[in-house]
């Protein structure tokens, strides 16, 4: 058994690291196989098809993702902090991705999205709901924020669905232009759009 989940986390792996380099539709499985170092027949052993191996890509990151997420937002400082945190913690991800790679290779969720906007509805449909739960998160910060006079937006939902495209947003630049330089005016934008009354130091 642990020979065979050894297998399907190295398709795991490798695929993902596909997708993030070179995108969903380019790859074939005879590719993410050689790069996982098993046989064929392996991958349509644990995965019907490409898609269903995408999804499972997409499951397994953002499990990590959340526990990080929800790491930084819902720890022992005020709300704010906890978002600059979140912030913090993604350009340092972006720097050590174009320090083990050479380049900025951007987010596989929001590289994904862009990709498969017009492509399979199931992957669609399972992106969407990520970015949902990713708002959610926010959002949960933004009315704790709130709640304590840190800032004045009012429509919470609407201002966490700006911070998370925000954040996507800036992510993209990063990669389009190969400079995570790009990513440092996301808070201050963020304070501005959230009508903050305060200003949280950065927080390790």
């Amino acid at each position: 058994m642990g020979r065979t989940s050894d297998a399907r986390e190295r398709i795991l792996t490798a695929a993902k690291t596909l997708m993030l380099s070179r995108g969903y539709s380019a790859l074939g499985v005879a590719e993410i196989c050689k790069a996982a170092g098993v046989p064929k027949g392996s991958f349509y052993y644990f995965f019907t098809s490409k898609e269903e191996l995408a999804l499972a890509v997409i499951d397994e990151h953002w499990t990590g993702r959340r526990a990080e997420w929800t790491r930084v937002l819902d720890g022992d400082v005020p709300p704010l902090q906890g978002l600059r945190r979140l912030f913090d913690s993604t350009g340092d991800e972006l720097r050590a991705g174009q320090l083990s790679c050479g380049t900025v290779t951007g987010c596989l969720l929001g590289n994904l999205a862009l990709e498969m906007s017009t492509g399979t509805a199931a992957v669609r449909e399972r992106l969407r709901e990520v970015f949902d739960e990713q708002v959610a998160l926010v959002e949960a910060t933004v009315e704790e924020a709130r709640g304590r006079g840190e800032v004045t937006v009012t429509d919470t939902h609407g201002a966490a669905r700006a911070l998370v495209a925000q954040l996507e947003g800036q992510v993209l630049f990063a990669k389009l232009y190969d400079d995570v330089g790009r990513f440092d005016a996301l808070w201050a934008d963020s304070l501005a759009l959230l009508g903050a009354t305060v200003t949280p130091h950065p927080s390790n």
